[in-house]
Order: C-alpha cells, then structure tokens, then sequence
C-alpha cells in the first residue's frame, strides 16, 4: 500500500492519510513532483518525454513529463523529486540542481481499465538541465517504455494539435524556460 497526506489547496498536508488507490477512487487532494529534463541543441531547448508503461493505472503508452511521482506520506516534495528521476530514469542530481518553475493544481475524472480515475493533485513543477541520450538512462520498465527528446516549441504544438498520444498539460510545458538561465 501507497500512503500519501491529504493536502490542503497549496499542498500543505493537514496531518490526514489516505491510501493511494482511495485518493483516486475519490479524488482525494494528494501531491506530487514533476521534473521536465531540458538541453540544449543546435540553440534550441528540447525536452525529454517519457512514455508510460502499458501496465500504468493511468494514461498508459501515453507520452509524458520526463520524471514524474506522487509524493509519500511524510516525504518533503525535493526528495520526492531525486527518487522518481532516480527510479524511472536512472539519474541523480542533487537538490540545488532542481529548478523551481511552480505549481500546479490539477483536477480531472477519467475511466482506466472499466473504473473511475480522479485526479486531484497539487504538484511542484521543477526543470532540470541535463544533458545525456535516452540509450544512457536507466528505465523503469513497469514505469517507463521508452524516453525521446522532442523541441519544446514542437512538443508545444504536438500537444495542442494531439498529434501524439499524450497526457501533457500545456500548461505546464508554458512553465519551462525556452532557454537554459545562467
């Protein structure tokens, strides 16, 4: 079992548990920590997407934030965030190296596998400036099928026109710097 804390609407726990599978069932306020891997090529900023597992209760086969996690009972939101990149792609970084971009409230019903999914999270968005090829990542398999660069201004326009099976926000792509702050 998964326990998160219930959070209030700017992600302040209020001291309440609830199992993971519950929040979702009843779209229970929880948080969780999004990092966006940018770099740097030919003066443009691209993006790594991940591709979701089949297997996901959510989205699956469904492009998405590079490193994405729901943040555990107890846990602070930056340590959240090292162990989801850590987990589903292979990669450390420290906690000064985490770009805060904001938050984010999310609220959206859906239906996966025949049952109702709510989601109800407060998330801080954070980027990270990295530069290493999908092939040197270490992928989560019941996490991650497969990870690949996209241009943001394309990954923009791919999300508005849906011309990739997604589950990004443009919302929060419009968070991220279009280029890399010294």
């Amino acid at each position: 079992m998964e326990w998160l804390d219930v959070v209030d609407e700017k992600g302040n726990p209020t001291g309440e548990l609830v199992e993971r599978t519950r929040a979702h069932r009843e779209g229970v306020r929880h948080r969780t920590a999004h990092v966006w891997l940018l770099r740097l090529r030919q003066g443009k900023t691209e993006v790594l997407l991940q591709k979701r597992s089949r297997g996901k209760d959510s989205h699956p086969g469904c492009y998405d934030i590079s490193s994405a996690g729901h943040i555990p009972a107890g846990v602070d939101w930056l340590p959240s965030a090292r162990r989801e990149l850590l987990e589903e792609l292979g990669l450390e970084a420290r906690e000064e190296e985490f770009a805060d971009r904001g938050q984010r409230k999310i609220y959206w019903k859906d239906n996966f596998y025949g049952e109702p999914f709510v989601d109800n999270q407060v998330s801080n968005v954070y980027c990270l400036w990295r530069d290493v090829e999908p092939e040197q990542l270490r992928l989560q398999p019941e996490e991650v099928e497969e990870a690949r660069w996209m241009g943001l201004e394309e990954c923009r326009e791919a999300v508005r026109r849906g011309s990739i099976p997604n589950c990004i926000a443009l919302e929060e792509l419009d968070m991220l710097p279009r280029t890399k702050e010294m």
